[in-house]
């Protein structure tokens, strides 16, 4: 081990070669460096680590509602005398409510760890993805006449799967597109987070920030445990000078522990027992002398002897990385290591060259506080690169201070102090103003009560006066005296005020006013805790006070989410080295598996992936009061539907959650508006099938009442042919019955004439006898027909006129001739 016993040391130069810094020398005086600048006391006796532990522990004291009463005590004392003094020096506790509100208002707020693949396989992944649902985007007319014509899919993604909108798919990228990689980082982070209690780690350092103004964790790697996150507590770190309150530019960090000797030879098992007692007598002694141990305030005479003060320090410089590039005879090139003292020649013959980067690099140390004892000084064996930066290197401590100016550190609990103290000693004057009060009297006369007479004989004495008063709060008097004079002790007991009153009514609006004054220093208003909520106060005025009481301690939650997100990363990078480099990588595939199987097959090449780390934080009571009464107002007028409202409650961002109630909201507007015109579409149609119903009903009228006209007059029609048919036949039975008439005619008148011939033989005489004898005969064989009645009128012919015509048919032709 290094040895030195030079007085002041110096932080070494860095520019020197990477053979110097690996040596024991260069690692003790870094330590050596560190130790002076923080633990050496100026001439007035004042040390940077000892004042900021002392701080430390002053505000944790307030914060618990412990802090010292010596200072209480001297603005009360006369000389150092409090003899005369019978007060309750318990401090109020009112600054542990306020701390308390804060830090488990922050526990409240939950988050999700989010990664997204940032390599050139995700992003490509991804890539390919969008532009296969923009190509079935833009072509879906045309894959739905394939689908069509052709029976065949082209589609990249189904139909009910696919973003309907551009819009839409931003979101869906946002809010479902999730890579199984991705999938697997998440789980990985998550399930070593949990396997750390890291939400016990975290509840510490939010106490830390809003107690102290700072809070730091510790990432590290080994073969037992694998990923440890550790808390660390502000008041044992040290750092280098910075004034970024995220502490990124930091070259060193260390670590102030007290070890017991056993853990000391656990830690390092080659030292030996006479190492060790001399370390315990150098260590202990100096550390004494130095007040190394003056602020540990759990350790007694006894353990001190037993414990040595340990600097654990991270030392940030660069090395440089050279390689020899070789030509072989055959053209190719080889690389072969070397350090930076590696200078080829320049001769133009030599076939080979000198490649050289600067990368960051950290060692790691142990120093024995108060001797120049060097427990260790290598270069870190496990540091974590960024992806996109592998010459840069992490720092194993993440420190964020929110308040930091100029290296001074300011805390919630700083800003309450001095207001702290002014309501306890105004309690304690609220005490001895209590004290110091006088109770109220009576004022008896005497001579009042000697002119009174009870009519028994007896006078009225003061003791039974007071007695009466006190038990009944009556009292005897007499308005005249024995003589009839006007008595002025009438009256005779009369109440004296106490004394006290106004002066505690002045502590009491003092003490309401520094109660107040604490309140406007730190924005944790009245609608905050809760305490003093004013009735008359709406709501919503009372939920815009708590939300800029949110406001006012955001910067608390947002160094905590830092921290929370630097050790995310950390555990990713350091996950992907044990990936790819630790033997046992399997037993942590298989741990992280368990709670996703269909993650196995990702993990194995998670090494390849390089991811962006981020949290995503579930929204506060307010934030999820205003998203509540959004849905509740799109709800009621059914601008979403009850499964939208689901989902939109489901998602932790609420920029996210109100993008989705947006597009849903405006989805539900298009959904009605295709719902209205496709009613009012079949409403039309409706109206026109029911306006061609109606005209084909009365075209159904028409053609009966035509068809009914037709049958009507076919009907008039075939009666009219009957009608002529049976006239027809009446008519031609006439005829017959009128032919053959004429034919009897005819054949009697051919008779006739034939008897005449056959007697013109005979005389004239006996011709004109049988000629009126033959006229006799034929009027007596022809009575009625053909015969005309024996009378003076002219013979009738019955031959028919106008009858032998039927539908210009002449039947006259028929007649005999």
């Amino acid at each position: 081990m290094a040895k030195t016993k030079a007085n002041i040391y110096a932080f070494p130069n860095q520019a020197v070669s990477d053979s110097v810094k690996r040596t024991e020398d260069y690692g003790l005086s870094v330590g050596k460096a560190i130790e002076q600048e923080w633990f050496n006391k100026d001439s007035n006796g004042v040390g940077r680590f000892y004042n900021s532990k002392e701080e430390c522990h002053r505000l944790r004291l307030y914060a618990r509602g412990e802090q010292s009463i010596r200072k209480y005590k001297d603005e009360f004392a006369i000389n150092g005398d409090l003899s005369y003094l019978n007060l309750d020096w318990k401090p109020v506790p009112i600054i542990p409510k306020f701390v308390d509100i804060v830090v488990n208002g922050m526990q409240d707020r939950t988050f999700a760890i989010k990664a997204v693949g940032q390599d050139e396989l995700s992003t490509g992944k991804r890539t390919r993805f969008v532009n296969d649902v923009q190509q079935d985007l833009n072509t879906a007319d045309l894959l739905l006449n394939i689908e069509k014509e052709l029976g065949v899919s082209a589609r990249n993604f189904e139909v009910n799967q696919l973003p309907a909108t551009t819009e839409e798919l931003e979101l869906y990228m946002q809010l479902n597109y999730k890579q199984g990689i991705e999938i697997a980082e998440e789980q990985a982070i998550e399930n070593i987070f949990k396997a750390n209690d890291y939400d016990s780690v975290k509840r510490r350092v939010d106490y830390d920030i809003t107690t102290i103004g700072i809070g730091a964790t510790k990432h590290t790697f080994n073969n037992t445990d694998g990923v440890k996150l550790e808390y660390v507590d502000p008041a044992n770190l040290v750092w280098s000078y910075t004034e970024d309150p995220n502490f990124s530019d930091c070259y060193y960090f260390g670590e102030i522990k007290n070890i017991s000797i056993n853990e000391l030879k656990k830690r390092f098992p080659n030292l030996s027992n006479e190492t060790l007692e001399q370390l315990i007598k150098k260590g202990s002694n100096k550390a004494v002398n130095n007040n190394y141990n003056s602020l540990n305030y759990a350790n007694d005479s006894i353990s001190q002897n037993n414990t040595v003060t340990v600097l654990n320090f991270n030392w940030k410089t660069w090395e440089h990385d050279v390689h020899k590039i070789k030509e072989s005879p055959t053209g190719a090139s080889k690389a072969i290591e070397k350090d930076d003292s590696f200078d080829p020649p320049k001769e133009q013959q030599v076939r080979f060259e000198k490649v050289e980067q600067t990368r960051e690099v950290i060692y790691e140390g142990v120093l024995i506080l108060g001797t120049s004892e060097l427990l260790k000084w290598e270069k870190a064996s496990n540091m974590i690169r960024p992806y996109a930066n592998v010459n840069k290197v992490m720092m194993n401590y993440i420190v964020s201070a929110p308040r930091m100016y100029k290296g001074s550190i300011d805390s919630l609990v700083s800003k309450m102090t001095p207001y702290a103290d002014l309501i306890q000693l105004t309690h304690l004057k609220l005490q001895q103003a209590i004290q110091r009060m006088i109770p109220s009297g009576v004022y008896l006369d005497a001579d009042g009560l000697a002119e009174i007479d009870l009519g028994n004989g007896t006078n009225y004495n003061p003791q039974e006066a007071l007695n009466m008063y006190f038990q009944t709060g009556s009292v005897i008097g007499r308005s005249l005296t024995v003589e009839g004079d006007q008595n002025p002790g009438k009256v005779p007991i009369t109440e004296l005020p106490g004394s006290g009153g106004g002066q505690i009514q002045v502590l009491a609006a003092a003490y309401n006013q520094y109660l107040q004054m604490l309140r406007d220093v730190t924005g944790l208003n009245e609608a905050r805790d809760g305490s003093d909520p004013d009735p008359y106060a709406l709501v919503g005025v009372q939920k815009l006070a708590a939300a800029n009481s949110n406001v006012a301690t955001r910067h608390i939650l947002y160094s905590s989410m830092y921290i929370t997100t630097k050790l995310a990363e950390a555990v990713s990078l350091r996950f992907k080295d044990l990936l790819e480099y630790h033997p046992t990588k399997q037993a942590f595939i298989d741990s992280i598996g368990q709670f996703s199987v269909g993650s196995l097959e990702e993990m194995k090449n998670l090494h390849l992936h390089d991811f962006g780390i981020f949290l995503e934080l579930e929204p506060d009571e307010d934030e999820k009061a205003i998203l509540e009464q959004n849905i509740q107002m799109a709800l009621s007028k059914e601008n979403i539907f009850l499964e939208d409202a689901i989902d939109v409650r489901e998602i932790k961002n609420i920029k996210l959650a109100n993008q989705l109630l947006k597009f849903r909201r405006l989805a539900k507007q298009k959904a009605d508006q295709a719902q209205a015109q496709a009613a009012s579409a079949a409403q039309a149609k409706a109206q026109g099938e029911a306006q061609i119903s109606i005209e084909s009903a009365k075209a159904d009228a028409e053609q009966i009442k035509t068809t009914s006209k037709i049958q009507l007059s076919s009907a008039e029609t075939e009666m009219d042919i009957k009608k002529m048919e049976l006239e027809t036949r009446a008519k031609k039975e006439l005829m017959q019955y009128e032919f053959n008439l004429n034919v009897q005619l005819k054949e009697l008148e051919l008779k006739s004439q034939m008897e005449l011939a056959n007697r013109s033989n005979n005389s004239m005489l006996q011709r004109e006898l049988l000629k009126e004898e033959g006229k006799r005969i034929a009027i007596a064989n022809k009575p009625k027909i053909s015969g005309a009645p024996n009378t003076d009128r002219p013979v009738k012919d019955f031959e028919s006129k106008g009858n032998d015509t039927l539908g210009g048919f002449d039947v006259g032709r028929f007649e005999a001739s």
